[in-house]
């Protein structure tokens, strides 16, 4: 779950509807800026469903004691991460193996420095299965797997981006400085994609990989602190009312 945090209440992000706007943002990309590949569709749905795992453990949002907040993402427990990871690749492997290998790379990557003992297991079991997914595939080409990768994860940051951030803002520690961009990735003259809120509903990109100004629309769910203190927060997430935002993407 995504969650931001305000005075008064929580907005409540789902992971997957997050990795639904990547989605939306690959199939807007500039098509001059796409490598050639037999796998491009099978990349478009490894974005689309990098974070599929996540689904059934967003249904019921989890309570952090410590923080007294819901667990967000990035502080939710990681053995419990490390079982929805493998769930949602073996999800995404089985219906497309180059995804699957995509997600798989996408995750150890976030875990690959971590020396607890869950990190190194999974990063152990993942490593097994992107080498048994490489030597099955056909027409494989290691350059172009990288810049599927790196495709996934500058989407992944951009929908990030929309959601981690109160609109017209730019506060959240991920994303204060920029972007950072591969110099695999074509249409871009430098490593560095600066953000500017024009407005609340207008993000200024100093790069437009988009072939035009582009609106992108996420779901999300707000919860007063108050009706979680009085009636707990799974009954009180799921009776809320889902809301929409609307984030255009314009060149800068």
């Amino acid at each position: 779950m995504i969650i931001r945090k305000q005075q008064n209440s929580f907005i409540f992000i789902e992971q997957d509807q997050h990795a639904r706007i990547s989605e939306s943002m690959i199939k807007h990309w500039n098509k001059a800026y796409l490598p050639q590949s037999p796998y491009h569709d099978s990349a478009i749905y490894a974005i689309q469903q990098h974070d599929v795992g996540w689904r059934p453990f967003d249904e019921e949002p989890f309570w952090n004691d410590q923080s007294q907040a819901p667990y967000n993402f990035t502080d939710f427990p990681t053995p419990a991460k490390t079982v929805l990871y493998t769930a949602g690749i073996e999800k995404v492997a089985s219906a497309d193996l180059y995804a699957g290998l995509l997600c798989s790379l996408h995750y150890t990557r976030f875990l690959e420095k971590d020396t607890s003992y869950y990190s190194k297991q999974f990063v152990d079991q993942e490593r097994r299965r992107q080498q048994r997914i490489i030597s099955s595939l056909k027409q494989f080409d290691e350059e172009t797997l990288a810049i599927h990768l790196d495709l996934l994860q500058l989407c992944d940051n951009l929908s990030l981006f929309i959601c981690l951030n109160k609109p017209g803002e730019n506060t959240h520690p991920f994303f204060k400085n920029g972007i950072p961009l591969s110099a695999k990735l074509k249409g871009f003259t430098n490593q560095l994609l600066e953000t500017t809120w024009q407005d609340k509903q207008t993000i200024q990109l100093s790069q437009l990989p988009f072939s035009s100004a582009t609106t992108f629309t996420y779901p999300y769910k707000q919860v007063t602190k108050t009706a979680i203190y009085e009636q707990g927060l799974i009954s009180t997430y799921k009776q809320a009312p889902i809301k929409e935002i609307a984030v255009t993407f314009v060149q800068g």
